[in-house]
């Protein structure tokens, strides 16, 4: 639950920095804090680009309550509320980046996403998909001319050869499914 951390300051003085971060980290998009203090200011923050996104004049004035500039407040309604205006909430995201040096402290970056630009996938190829085996025979057959011909024309030999020729090309294709 947001506000429930003391962050070592009495309650004034805790809002006026949470007031203070908020409208820095609005103005810039980024900022670099402890990890307490970037689980406190990840709410409040997207609050204020809710508030944007509602874009009338009480929401302005809520905005103004707490946001110290009024430039940023502009910057909200004006920027960030569109930008953010297809996404339902998770405007933020908190990044570890290890203790601090001079004392230990755990790091984070805290971001506003940036607004992924979805387009459509490129088509894949569709999944080989298992064909009958009659239809890989008939769809693996080489092609045979077929020439308009007159029985008195055709000899016994010739349509015995054209025979054999299809079936050694039906044998062909049956061994390489069975190879595979």
């Amino acid at each position: 639950m947001p506000g429930t951390r003391k962050l070592g300051k009495p309650t004034d003085q805790r809002r006026a920095m949470m007031r203070q971060q908020v409208t820095d980290f609005l103005d810039k998009g980024r900022m670099e804090t402890t990890i307490t203090r970037a689980k406190e200011i990840r709410p409040i923050a997207e609050k204020m680009i809710t508030l944007g996104k509602k874009n009338t004049l009480a929401s302005r004035r809520d905005a103004l309550a707490f946001i110290t500039r009024e430039d940023v407040v502009t910057k909200i309604f004006a920027e960030l509320a569109p930008r953010f205006a297809a996404r339902q909430g998770g405007y933020c995201r908190i990044v570890r980046i290890g203790p601090r040096r001079g004392d230990a402290a755990e790091m984070a970056v805290i971001e506003l996403v940036e607004e992924e630009i979805r387009t459509a996938p490129a088509k894949a190829k569709p999944a080989p998909t298992r064909a009958k085996p009659a239809a890989k025979k008939a769809a693996a057959a080489p092609e045979v001319e077929e020439t308009p011909v007159s029985l008195e024309e055709t000899d016994a030999e010739t349509v015995e050869a054209e025979v054999a020729e299809v079936e050694a090309a039906v044998e062909e294709v049956e061994a390489e499914e069975t190879e595979a």
